[in-house]
C-alpha cells in the first residue's frame, strides 16, 4: 500500500485525477452504478498512471515495453516527458488505430508476431541489445502501484462503495486497485470481468498457474495476450485478491458498447464495457453501489461505428450477426 500512496503522490498533475460519474444505466441495471472515466486520461486509457509511475524512475538512455496498444502509448507518453528513447514492440493483432496513436507519441514502432506473446520476446531482445529499460504492461511493481491509485480515487470519492467491477487482462489494473481498495476497505467485493476467448488471467487462475492461451481477435482487444508463464506478480495478486472472475461473449460486448455509447454517451473500447456487458447480461447479481473502470476509448473508429449502427461485425473467423440497440 505504501507503494500504491507513493505512485498518487508520483503521477499527480499528469495521470490522475479522473471523473466517478453516475451511470444512466443504472435504472436499467437496478443497481447504483458509477463510472470511472479513465478514458478521459491524456492518452485516452488508464495505463499512463503505471508507464508515469515506472518511467518516472528510469535511469538509462531509454525504455521499451511490449503492448496491445494503450500501454504502448502511455510508455510513449511518459517518455516523451522526460526526453526519453521510447520502443514500442506490436503484434500484427494490434489495430492499426493504436499502432498511429503510439508514433504520434514520439515512439519507435516494432511489429512483431501474431501475439504479445511474440512481441514481448521482441521487446526482450531490444532492451539486452541496445540497453534500454524494459517497462513490462503488467507484471511490474512499479506498473502495478500506479494501476492501484486508481483504487485510492473510487474510495475516497465514494466510501460506501460495495464492489468494484476490473475489466481483466494481464492483471495489472486488478491487481493494483484490489490492493489498494482491499487495504482501506477488506470486505469490499472485488470482480475481473473479461471476454469469453483467449482470456489469460481467466484461464489461469481456473488451472491454478499461468497458463499459455491463444490470441484470437476480440472486441475487447485491448485485454489479449498472455501473462507470461514466469508472472511473479499480478497473477499471484489476482489469486489472492479477486472475489470473482466473470467472462462474457463477443455479442454480449458489442451490446455493451452500443449501450455505454447510446445511454453514457460515450466512445469505449470494447475492453473497457466488459463489466457493463456482464450486468446488461445478468451475470452479476449486486446489492449496493457498485462501481466499473471504463479503462479507454482508443477504439477503431470503422469498427466502432459497426458497432453502435447495429452493423455486423468480423473478428478473425467470427462473424458477428448486427444487432439493433435496445433502448
Amino acid at each position: 500500500m505504501s507503494d500504491v500512496m507513493a505512485a498518487a503522490a508520483r503521477i499527480r498533475g499528469l495521470a490522475d485525477a479522473t471523473p466517478l460519474v453516475p451511470a444512466a444505466l443504472s435504472d436499467r441495471l437496478g443497481v447504483e452504478l458509477l463510472l470511472k472515466l479513465e478514458l478521459c486520461q491524456p492518452t485516452g486509457a488508464f495505463k499512463l498512471r503505471g508507464a508515469v509511475n515506472a518511467v518516472a524512475q528510469v535511469e538509462g538512455p531509454g525504455v521499451v515495453c511490449c503492448s496491445t496498444g494503450n500501454h504502448g502509448r502511455a510508455v510513449a507518453f511518459a517518455a516523451r516527458q522526460r526526453g526519453l528513447r521510447a520502443v514500442v514492440c506490436l503484434s500484427e493483432l494490434v489495430p492499426q488505430a493504436k499502432v498511429e496513436g503510439i508514433r504520434a507519441q514520439g515512439a519507435e514502432v516494432h511489429l512483431a508476431g501474431r501475439s504479445q506473446d511474440e512481441a514481448q520476446v521482441e521487446a526482450t531482445r531490444l532492451a539486452e541489445a541496445e540497453g534500454l529499460i524494459e517497462i513490462p504492461p503488467f507484471d511490474n511493481a512499479h506498473v502495478i502501484a500506479g494501476q492501484g491509485t486508481i483504487g485510492l480515487e473510487l474510495l475516497s470519492a465514494r466510501p460506501d462503495l460495495e464492489a468494484l467491477i476490473i475489466p481483466l487482462s494481464g492483471g495489472g489494473l486488478a491487481a493494483g486497485i484490489a490492493l489498494a481498495a482491499k487495504a482501506i476497505k477488506p470486505g469490499i467485493r472485488i470482480i475481473g470481468v473479461s471476454m469469453d476467448r483467449g482470456a489469460a488471467m481467466a484461464e489461469a487462475l481456473a488451472a491454478g498457474h499461468p497458463v499459455y492461451v491463444t490470441e484470437v481477435a476480440s472486441l475487447a482487444d485491448s485485454l489479449g495476450g498472455g501473462i507470461g508463464l514466469q508472472n511473479a506478480l499480478s497473477y499471484p495478486l489476482c489469486a489472492a485478491l479477486l472475489d470473482e472472475v466473470v467472462l462474457v461473449s463477443e455479442a454480449e460486448i458489442y451490446r455493451a458498447m452500443q449501450a455505454v455509447f447510446h445511454a453514457e454517451r460515450l466512445v469505449a473500447e470494447g475492453g473497457s464495457v466488459v463489466g457493463i456487458a456482464a450486468l446488461l447480461a445478468g451475470k452479476l447479481k449486486l446489492t449496493g453501489p457498485a462501481a466499473t473502470v471504463l479503462t479507454g476509448r482508443n477504439v477503431d473508429m470503422a469498427q466502432f461505428k459497426r458497432v453502435i449502427n447495429g452493423e455486423p461485425v468480423t473478428l478473425g473467423a467470427l462473424e458477428l450477426e448486427g444487432q439493433h440497440h435496445e433502448p
